[in-house]
């Protein structure tokens, strides 16, 4: 039987770092060319440290593209056998099965909505609220929330309860694998054991 399921990107840090990257490469590419004409159009450099900090800023802001790039499908979560595991750039975590409540699908603009964020932040993520995330709730977070919330995004939560957001590619088949696993299933036999519970819980968010 197969007990571990399929990684799923995180499509929020995707968004942004989908975002970023293209800025930071035009950043590099303009200092890059500052750095070429600059015996042409500025004063010489005293020194030749002078001549190279462009041509220098303009490397690491390359390296830091680079980076963001392939970063942006490093940031995923993944069911296993008896935890679900979330891994980003920056923190690696187990969650007990144990510690999970219940799961439900929910469209992100019914977590966020206008009145819980500003008009640019709304803007700025407008995209993503009208996909469906999953809502893992749980009787207790695995590490203290302003820890989660240092290392997370903030659409990782909608409020103060324990729970953590999941906004992934495909939701339902990520939904199935988790409940598939979470309740000693076999994956390869229930592939979407859930639909129409999954379809139920979005029908009665929209009421």
């Amino acid at each position: 039987m197969a007990k571990v399921g399929k990684r799923y990107p995180l499509l929020i840090y995707e968004y942004t770092l989908n975002r970023w990257y293209p800025a930071t490469l035009v950043l590099s590419l303009v200092l890059f060319t500052l750095w070429w004409f600059q015996p042409n159009y500025l004063p010489k450099p005293e020194t030749n440290w002078q001549d190279l900090q462009l041509l220098i800023i303009s490397g690491l802001t390359l390296g830091m593209t680079i980076f963001l790039f392939l970063m942006r499908k490093a940031a995923y979560v993944r069911p296993y056998k008896d935890h679900l595991r979330l891994v980003t750039p920056f923190l690696r975590m187990n969650i007990s099965y144990k510690r999970i409540v219940q799961t439900r699908a929910t469209e992100m603009g019914a977590l966020f909505p206008s009145s819980s964020i500003n008009h640019l932040q709304r803007e700025s993520i407008a995209p993503l609220l009208a996909k469906t995330a999953i809502v893992v709730e749980l009787n207790k977070l695995p590490v203290p929330l302003p820890v989660l919330r240092f290392f997370l995004s903030p659409l990782f939560f909608k409020d103060k309860t324990p729970h953590i957001i999941f906004l992934v590619d495909n939701w339902m088949r990520f939904s199935t694998e988790l409940e598939s696993l979470r309740t000693g299933g076999d994956l390869a036999t229930q592939p979407y054991k859930n639909r129409n519970s999954l379809l139920a819980s979005l029908s009665k968010d929209d009421e």
